[in-house]
């Protein structure tokens, strides 16, 4: 599906724009140097320069062009713009799902858009939850099978059955932690969606991971519903310090964020 990009759209690499919003103070320091704390914004995921374009039948369908990205540790970030702007595009390079066609993806200062694949899902399985509008359960499974499923994946079938109580006790505390505590042993179609979207947060928090990447994760729920969702992962933000880069085209979820990136036509818009 990827495909390169002819030089035509290589010619301009927009400036970066990062509102920031001033929610909280950021995380404190401390260090050696000083008498009392300081205040560091430190980037977990980075970029610079990315072009990503897709091939539909003839043509060439440019989706980003010279993005320039931060989101700081124990922050949450979102990624704004209508449909088409590129943001999802732009969370699925950062969660090592696809590869861009030109430019570099920091995590934690290590380059990983030009690791190998198996490395790429070793680190997507380990340090990245994702969570998308649509949930993506396994119908078949039930809300503890499917938040499990992750490990299942990443621990492989001996590792797993030697850890299962451990990991199960994990699914269920998660279950809880989204208030699903009572659903453990319900399949999909016995969910309303909201408790569908709190179930797959459960499961992108299974292997403990270091940023939570949402896709409209309110999307495809009602007002109510979505503002749930949203005080769910604020609660982790602010008790775990997870950091969260969230996909929305609402203003008014954008504004839920510490910080704001806004997309238009595969470009971060000058504020």
């Amino acid at each position: 599906m990827s495909n390169t990009m002819s030089d035509s759209y290589l010619t301009t690499t927009p400036v970066p724009a990062v509102t920031p919003q001033a929610k909280r103070p950021a995380p404190h320091i401390n260090t050696d140097r000083f008498d009392t704390p300081i205040e560091v914004d430190r980037p977990i995921l980075k970029t610079t320069g990315l072009y990503k374009s897709y091939r539909k039948g003839q043509h060439i369908i440019p989706v980003l062009r010279g993005v320039d990205f931060v989101a700081n540790e124990g922050r949450i970030t979102s990624i704004i713009g209508q449909s088409g702007s590129g943001k999802s595009t732009l969370l699925h390079l950062l969660g090592t799902l696809d590869v861009p066609d030109q430019g570099e993806i920091y995590f934690e200062d290590q380059r990983t858009d030009n690791l190998p694949t198996r490395q790429r899902d070793r680190l997507r399985n380990g340090q990245f939850g994702l969570i998308f509008q649509f949930y993506h359960l396994l119908p078949e499974l039930t809300m503890l099978e499917n938040v499990l499923t992750p490990a299942m994946i990443s621990h492989g079938l001996f590792k797993y059955w030697a850890n299962r109580k451990q990991l199960k006790d994990r699914a269920r505390q998660l279950l809880e932690l989204v208030g699903l505590g009572h659903r453990l042993n319900h399949k999909p179609r016995e969910l309303s969606g909201g408790e569908m979207q709190r179930t797959a947060i459960a499961r992108a928090l299974i292997s403990n991971p270091k940023v939570l990447l949402a896709d409209e994760p309110t999307g495809n729920l009602d007002r109510q519903t979505g503002r749930e969702v949203l005080n769910i992962l604020r609660k982790l933000n602010e008790e775990q310090g997870l950091t969260i880069v969230m996909v929305t085209h609402d203003q008014s979820i954008a504004d839920e964020a510490d910080s704001i990136v806004r997309l238009v036509e595969g470009c971060v818009e000058h504020v």
